[in-house]
């Protein structure tokens, strides 16, 4: 049930009527016909810009139509007022009965606030994707939470989501692991590693050293490098994966699918992409222009091979060849989303760092390209996280050599409140990570203040049965939500009733973070009439020796409950039943 579709599609069975009736010329579209929760809430519950939308097609007076639409709304029960505001806008106030009907929907509908927006499009969310070099930092549990909550999201909203991790062992970064990891196989061997500027000095990579002295003894002492960097690389790569996935396990994250960079390199999948860009005419031999700027002293003009992304909104075309016949980076990164094009999705979202801003229009050009502007490409951007302890910034890690890690972040907050801490900021904007103040209960603290109100309502839940109160799920569907009548009991109602738009809105603009924030917002509305019970008696939610009223209020805030729990769900927060 989704109150705001259910009286849009209302709007647009009147404003039919009135063509019907010759009120208003045929033909005209509705597409951006509206239906939302008016600017202030005094003018009432919900408005439409119909009139406004429709005056210039019709060629109307936008007053006229909005009058002779609310009179045709006026003829449904659901509607108490429609007045017309200012040049033409509509606001509607609906019965109490509707607010009655949201309560038992989010009450006892399991599929309350899902959505079939989706309509099972496959679509691919790809997040993380660290370099398999050494533990997750800071960023990595920023950028593995929002893609997280993000995949959850999509599919609470009706797609198919396939959530995926892109691992990039095919760079030299992977030969410095291996390097990184032949110095701590020497000092498991006794002797004294060599950490060269340039390798991994974290002391993750010790244990690394010691498995490779189970398995190799000290047979590659001595060796040159061209004997032992291949299986080094491999078996230093593969532990450290199994690290990334218990570290992502930490945090609650699974992922359907692991594709790898070097998997590409040797198969043909990177010559078959470039060549179906080329079949396009969209790749050819050329010289770039110098870089914009001052340009580098040792800059000089070369031939490489060119890919036309300006063809797709690029600033410039971009090499996928360099002069000496070996792929760019962009190159392998080409052939993964043309592997993912070829797989059948839809859609596909990529979650960077906000370092690669840079590779925004040259990725979405290159998709744009292979699938003939098909498969649309949305590239998130994740801002930096400061971490803060005490007042004063949070010290880096031992262990990791030169940053915090997410293990360092979870064992401190707890994969909950680091999880919901996450998403109350849009992923393009910095974010704090105060371990003080995520901690604190208050409500200033949003994860506390939303966890606070799921176990308030189980404790009442809990003493209600205590005292006898029949709280199942039948006698509370049951329950008479025309006794809640109290505007601040009606607000949580109305609350409610805006979850399925919330889910709609955050889906299609793939903003997790308004999930979290409706959470404080539903949450503050509960505790605000939890509050108003300690001066006015009647609002209390135990009314002594009156069960049908006292049940008609817990099963207003048991669905306050059920939907905190769906949210919640979607951002990967386990609810609160009680507070510790």
């Amino acid at each position: 049930m989704n109150l705001f579709s259910d009286i849009r599609g209302l709007v647009v069975e009147c404003l039919d009527l009135l063509t019907a009736e010759g009120t208003l010329p045929a033909g005209l579209d509705l597409t951006n016909v509206a239906v939302e929760p008016p600017r202030d809430p005094l003018h009432g519950d919900m408005a439409t810009n119909a009139a406004m939308v429709l005056a210039k097609p019709a060629g109307m007076n936008p007053r006229a139509i909005a009058e002779a639409l609310a009179a045709k709304l006026l003829a449904d029960p659901r509607i108490e007022t429609a007045d017309v505001a200012g040049p033409g806008f509509l606001n509607m106030r609906l019965t109490g009965t509707v607010w009655q009907q949201i309560v038992l929907a989010a009450l006892t509908n399991p599929a309350y606030g899902q959505s079939e927006l989706g309509k099972g499009l496959k679509i691919n969310v790809e997040y993380v994707s660290a370099n398999p070099t050494g533990p997750m930092h800071v960023g990595h549990t920023r950028g593995a939470v929002f893609g997280d909550a993000l995949a959850s999201l999509l599919a609470y909203a009706g797609y198919d989501v396939t959530r995926e991790y892109y691992i990039n062992d095919g760079g030299a970064q992977v030969d410095v692991l291996a390097r990184s990891a032949f110095e701590r196989y020497r000092e498991a061997n006794g002797l004294e590693p060599e950490i060269a500027e340039g390798l991994y000095p974290g002391d993750y990579l010790i244990p690394v050293g010691e498995a490779l002295k189970a398995k190799y003894g000290d047979s590659l002492l001595g060796q040159p490098e061209e004997v032992w960097l291949t299986d080094i690389r491999e078996f230093a790569t593969a532990a450290m994966m199994d690290m990334i996935r218990d570290d992502l396990a930490l945090l609650n994250v699974r992922m359907d699918v692991f594709s790898s960079e070097k998997a590409l390199y040797g198969t043909g999948k990177i010559e078959s992409a470039i060549a179906q860009l080329r079949g396009n005419g969209l790749i050819y031999e050329g010289v770039l222009e110098p870089p914009k700027g001052k340009v580098p002293e040792d800059w000089e003009p070369r031939e490489q091979t060119l890919f036309k992304s300006s063809d797709y909104g690029d600033d410039v075309d971009r090499p996928v060849k360099k002069s000496d016949g070996s792929w760019t980076y962009f190159a392998p990164d080409i052939a993964y989303h043309f592997d993912k094009v070829e797989r059948g999705f839809d859609q596909l979202i990529d979650v960077f760092g906000a370092d690669h801003g840079g590779y925004v229009k040259r990725m979405k050009a290159a998709v744009s390209a292979l699938s003939n502007n098909r498969v649309p490409l949305d590239i998130k951007l994740i801002q930096l996280v400061k971490l803060f302890k005490n007042g004063e910034p949070f010290k880096m890690s031992k262990r990791a050599g030169t940053f915090v890690t997410l293990r360092d972040v979870v064992e401190q907050a707890g994969a909950d409140v680091t999880r919901f801490h996450m998403l109350t900021r849009k992923n393009d904007a910095p974010l704090d990570f105060d371990f003080d103040k995520v901690l604190e209960q208050s409500k200033d603290n949003p994860v506390f203040y939303v966890q606070y109100a799921s176990a308030r309502i189980h404790s009442v839940l809990r003493k209600a049965a205590e005292a006898g109160v029949d709280v199942s799920d039948a006698a509370l569907a049951a329950a008479d939500q025309g006794l809640n009548t109290h505007e601040a009991e009606v607000a949580v109602a109305k609350k409610l009733a805006e979850w399925p738009r919330l889910v709609e809105i955050a889906a299609k603009g793939h903003e997790p973070h308004r999930i979290a924030f409706y959470l404080y917002e539903l949450a503050s509305d509960f505790h605000g009439l939890w509050n108003r019970g300690n001066d006015d008696v009647s609002l209390r939610f135990l009314q002594e020796g009156d069960v049908a009223t006292t049940q008609a209020k817990i099963a207003l805030i048991k669905a306050v409950a059920v939907v905190i729990a769906h949210g919640l769900g979607i951002l990967g927060v386990t609810p609160a039943k009680e507070m510790r």
